[in-house]
């Protein structure tokens, strides 16, 4: 197998796991947290699902690539691995998309998405439609 192949199975791989909507949260919960990272009855807590749930969406993340995780005495403290996300986004913009200059001006604004607010309070003020030259291509 090559290396591209191997590159392309890593990237399928974790984009399996973040196709789906409770591992996409326990990401945009863990990211802004950093090494710091959280505990896994914090994160159940959080987001209000039960430990075996998470104990399985936890592990495809894991498996994925996505997140770590370190034993404290009786608790594992799981983080996002920013390196893994971002080698994931990079692959998509530069091996899939040929580094496209539209496709990568729409990383950073992306219409048609809600923003939320960051961790440092900033909010991006997108619009709720696509551009008129998308929706022709629709």
């Amino acid at each position: 197998m090559s290396a591209g192949h191997m590159k392309q199975d890593k990237a399928l791989q974790a984009l399996s796991a973040l196709a789906n909507a409770t591992r996409l949260e326990i990401i945009r919960l863990l990211v802004p947290l950093g090494r710091e990272g959280l505990a896994a009855g914090e994160i159940a807590r959080r987001l209000g699902i039960s430990a075996s749930g998470l104990s399985f969406h936890l592990s495809a993340l894991e498996q994925a690539g996505l997140l770590t995780s370190q034993r404290h005495s009786r608790r594992v403290i799981y983080r996002a691995d920013h390196a893994r996300l971002g080698s994931v986004i990079g692959y998509l913009l530069n091996d899939c998309c040929a580094a496209h200059p539209e496709v990568q001006g729409c990383c950073t604004s992306t219409p048609g998405f809600p923003t939320k607010t960051a961790p440092s309070g900033n909010t991006r003020d997108l619009p709720e439609t696509l551009p008129a030259e998308a929706q022709a291509r629709g």
